[in-house]
């Protein structure tokens, strides 16, 4: 993934009842004056395969000519205080994620300008219907999870590449009836810039049914100076957002509106998602023509009954418009499909996923394959893990 730490933090519990993993229950002790805490984590690490790939002379669109590996995915331990008027929590660990069409990349503490402190949070809750937090957060955008077991797939899609996913700032929730309202203003993508807001509007009709509808946009201005997320290779640190249509500004500098709604029927869920994010010309800092990506998927998640079995399934479309880097290349269609069988007993899963993308237009770049010609890519993978 170009950008480890693009999407979103943790998928929203207003969705519907069939998900890929049952959660485990945290470990509750009592902590003297601050009452009951909960500890809770998780871990996973995957071997992968990929065609498409190019040779060490040619790299392809992948930017590798290794067709196999593994690699450690995430592993994060959660200290959390939900009851009382001051609630907060601190969650620690190392992550990463594997989008369809990209390079698996490898686990990082490096990606935040927290380092290992993946979120944390002091929260003010005066009544059951509102409460206002201050720390590093997660975004609103999206249905997709940083953390594979919030998906009900190992491979994430084009709507989450392009998402915001960690920044520090203040969050408000206000839930009146059957509507909820989850406003953030930040830095976005953790740049250290406070320009950024975020809107999460959720309407629940029922315990089947809800509907999502999330915003974001910059109010100012992220100049090319400010940090971006980083990576195992490269550190926050030494990680900037650049100026012009491959750098990292047109992402920074964007606004958003998507939605999702979730349905659910039994043991199955379907959740369907559009989203749409742009950037306006801004000549400061190299965005000389306007350009967005337009994204829609169909997730899908199957429980069978009473069993260690379920199966999760996607497809997406995308379109990138204009001369900046949103997705695979600047000005590149395609569509995707994965489906992801996944076995869980208790706390352990083994989870396989197996996606196809093809690029329609590949767009102001090179293609897939040790000649860059090709359009499309395949991406196996088996991970395995644990939840506490």
């Amino acid at each position: 993934m170009l950008y480890l730490g693009v999407g979103t933090c943790a998928m929203r519990m207003t969705v519907g009842k069939a998900f890929a993993f049952d959660g485990a229950s945290p470990i509750t002790f009592d902590a003297g004056p601050l009452g009951p805490l909960q500890i809770s984590g998780g871990m996973t690490g995957y071997t992968y395969a990929l065609s498409g790939t190019g040779d060490a002379a040619r790299p392809g669109l992948l930017g590798t000519d290794r067709s196999f590996g593994d690699e450690f995915l995430n592993g994060l331990i959660r200290l959390r205080k939900s009851d009382g008027l001051i609630q907060f929590t601190v969650q620690m660990g190392s992550t990463t994620s594997l989008t369809l069409g990209t390079e698996p990349s490898r686990s990082s503490v490096q990606t935040l300008s927290t380092g290992p402190l993946y979120a944390g949070s002091l929260i003010i809750a005066p009544t059951s219907n509102f409460k206002i937090s201050a720390g590093l957060v997660g975004s609103v955008e999206g249905y997709e999870s940083t953390l594979d077991w919030n998906n009900t797939d190992l491979l994430t899609t084009d709507i989450f590449y392009v998402q915001n996913s960690k920044s520090v700032g203040v969050t408000a929730t206000y839930k009146i009836g059957a509507i909820t309202v989850k406003a953030i203003f930040g830095d976005g993508f953790d740049t250290g810039v406070w320009n950024f807001a975020q809107a999460l509007v959720t309407y629940t009709l029922n315990s089947d049914n809800s509907l999502n509808i999330y915003g974001a946009s910059n109010l100012g201005r992220t100049n090319p100076g400010a940090h971006f997320y980083g990576s195992a290779s490269l550190p926050y640190s030494r990680s900037f957002v650049g100026s012009g249509p491959t750098s990292a500004a047109a992402l920074v500098n964007s606004n958003m509106i998507g939605a999702y709604y979730s349905f659910t029927k039994g043991n199955l869920t379907l959740v369907p998602e559009v989203q749409y994010v742009y950037a306006k010309i801004d000549h400061k800092i190299g965005l000389d023509k306007a350009s967005g990506n337009l994204g829609a998927a169909l997730f899908a998640d199957y429980k069978f009954g009473k069993s260690p079995w379920s199966i999760g399934a996607w497809a997406e479309c995308f379109s990138s418009n204009g001369p900046d880097l949103w997705f695979i290349n600047p000005r590149s269609k395609g569509v995707g499909l994965s489906i992801s069988p996944t076995w869980q007993r208790k706390y352990l899963f083994v989870r396989a996923s197996l996606g196809v993308l093809r690029l329609i237009d590949i767009g102001d770049g090179i293609g897939y394959g040790s000649k860059g010609s090709g359009r499309d890519q395949a991406t196996a993978a088996l991970g395995a893990g644990f939840l506490f």
